[in-house]
Order: structure tokens, then sequence, then C-alpha cells
């Protein structure tokens, strides 16, 4: 009953607060506290997808729900470069690997670079969390890239399309990125090299657009001490295979290290975006920000929703997939520390002595 009453207040003290600030950028802190409440999750469950093998690390989760069952591609870093993998489960805690959906190919823009990321995921907090059609085909941005290495080169944004993500088949690629570092009107902020992205459907049309591409990018100008930085920035489309960049500004910066990885989750009339920072403080850790419309983001100024403190994330535990389902919530993350890169789970109930949540 507490947490349902606290469930209660969230929705109508985010719901009345984006009614009387309508136009506001500026989400109050007694929100953003609530907020933090909400999607806390103190108890780490630990690893969920550990390295297939030592010369092979796990990144970037995104989980969705199809036919009743729960999904997560991932990408796998092998040396050369990214591939996008598929694995399904019944209880979000135990997964089975399913197969590839991108692999390397020769003489691409993206031969050697496809990390994958689910697009028009539902963003309702507790909601379906099934992934929208659009022009009846499922949809994926991807980090694309043609040289070997981690993060090597001048990364930009791909499309694809499946016809059943449930099923580890290839996507279909788009032949070109929809957003690069050099394209004419690239921004300062990501005229060197763009990387993670994330789509959703702008229901509400906040922007203008009903589909938003959220993105982390790092630009020719350095922080105070001349290294560079990523920010998270924003682009709109109509049709989503042409992307028009929204902003002369980032979204989310510390004009040093890394913010990135964004997710969004709408919590009654409050959209929340995770991310992650990295580097202006010590170590990688996740965060969040409020908006009313998805374009003016208020940052959490208070504790970090997920730091290092495991033997498997004592480096790093960043790159957020966040969900809420049965009154639990689950923040999937990227792990680095004594198991090599993997996936790894917090809730916000203690489950590690249940087989099923």
């Amino acid at each position: 009953m507490k947490k349902q009453v606290l469930i209660g207040c969230v929705w109508m003290i985010s719901a009345g607060f984006g009614y009387a600030q309508k136009g506001a950028a500026k989400v109050s802190q007694q929100v953003m506290q609530h907020i933090f409440e909400e999607v806390k999750t103190p108890y780490k469950y630990g690893v969920v997808i550990p390295q297939p093998d030592s010369g092979r690390m796990v990144d970037s989760p995104t989980v969705f729900r199809k036919n009743g069952a729960w999904y997560m591609t991932y990408i796998i870093f092998d040396g050369k470069g990214y591939e996008t993998w598929l694995a399904k489960s019944d209880n979000l805690l135990q997964w089975k690997h399913l197969g590839k959906i991108m692999s390397f190919t020769e003489n691409t823009w993206d031969a050697t670079q496809k990390a994958g990321y689910v697009a028009l995921v539902d963003t309702e907090w507790g909601g379906s969390y099934e992934a929208e059609k659009f022009e009846n085909k499922y949809w994926l941005s991807y980090l694309g890239g043609s040289e070997s290495g981690y993060e090597a080169g001048r990364l930009g944004i791909g499309i694809a399309t499946s016809a059943d993500l449930a099923q580890p088949d290839e996507v279909t690629r788009i032949p070109q990125p929809v957003l690069s570092a050099v394209d004419q009107d690239a921004r300062w902020y990501d005229d060197k090299t763009i990387y993670k992205s994330l789509v959703i459907r702008d229901k509400a049309r906040k922007t203008g657009h009903p589909f938003v591409m959220y993105y982390n990018a790092k630009g020719e100008k350095g922080d105070d001490k001349g290294q560079g930085f990523e920010s998270i920035a924003m682009a709109v489309s109509d049709d989503m295979m042409h992307w028009n960049r929204a902003a002369d500004k980032p979204l989310i910066t510390r004009n040093t290290g890394i913010c990135g990885d964004a997710q969004i989750a709408k919590i009654g009339g409050v959209y929340v975006m995770f991310y992650f920072g990295a580097f202006w403080k010590p170590g990688a850790f996740e965060r969040f920000a409020c908006s009313y419309d998805l374009q003016n983001w208020t940052d959490w100024t208070g504790p970090d929703l997920i730091a290092p403190g495991e033997a498997y994330d004592k480096t790093y535990a960043h790159k957020p997939w966040v969900i809420k389902w049965n009154g639990v919530v689950y923040h999937f993350y990227n792990a680095v520390g004594e198991n090599g890169r993997v996936i790894a789970l917090a809730t916000s109930k203690d489950l590690k002595s249940k087989n099923i949540p």
C-alpha cells in the first residue's frame, strides 16, 4: 500500500506541476525527489549477461516485450568491432541467447561497427514495453563505422528495419548514415563523432515531430584541458529516414567527461531521461534528468542511481535501461569489473533469493 501511495503521489505531483508550469523548462526539486524515490534500485542482483569468453565484451542493453516474453538486444565487441545480438527471457532475470541480428560486412560505411538499439519502444512507466511498428516494420537505430577497434574512427548513426524483432535474423539497413559528424549542418558538439542513439515516438508532439532521437556525440572543441567530451543531443524526424538536428547546444552536458546513452520513460506528466556520466567525477555511474517537453531538461543533483561497488562493477556502472514491471523496477546496466564487460541488473526489491520476480 505504501508503494501504491508513493506512485500515486508521483503521478499527481508530476502531472500537476506539468500543468502549472506549462512551457517552463524547470522541474521542481520536489518532483525530482519523488522521481528518484520511484526509480531507485538499491538491490544489485548481479550479472545477467556474462561475456561469452574472455575475448568478447558485452555492452548496451535494450529491453522490450513481444508476445508475452522479454527480449534484449545487446552488443558484443570482439576486438574488431561491434555486432548486435538478441536474447530472450521469461522473467527478466535469466536470459537465453538467440543469435545475431547485425553482423560485420565488407566495403560498407558500417563494415566493422554495427551497434544496434531497438527504436519506438513504449516509454510509459509500467507500460507495455512493446516496440511499435511504423509502416508495418520494426525499426532500429545503430552506431556504425568502418574502422576496426573499440568505437574506432569517425562513427555515425544508421537506421535499420526488421520484420520480426523476436527472431535472430539480420535486419535490413538503409545504405547510408542518417546522422554523421561530416553533415553540412553538424554542430560544434557533434562534428567529431557520434555514438549511441535512442529513437522514441513523441505521441504528444511536444517537439512538433512524431519521432525524436537522443544521441551522444563528441565535437572538435575540447574541455578546459583540451580533452574531448561527450554530450547528449537531439534530432527529430517525420518519417524515421530523414533526421534534423533540433538545437544549437546539447541537452545534457558537463563540458567535460561523458554524458551519454539516454533512455526515456514517461512517469505521469514527467519525462525522465536515464543516462550515464563518466569522468567528470571518478568512474562511470548512472544519473537522470526530467522534462515536461522532451527538450528542456532539469538534471538531478542528488545521489547516483547506480555507482560502482561490487566486484563485477567496481570500475564502471553505466549505460542504463530501466523498466517497471509488476511493481518492481529493473535497472539493467553495463558493468565493468572482475568479470570483464558484462550486463548487470539492479532492482527496487531484493530478488536474489527468487527465481521468478
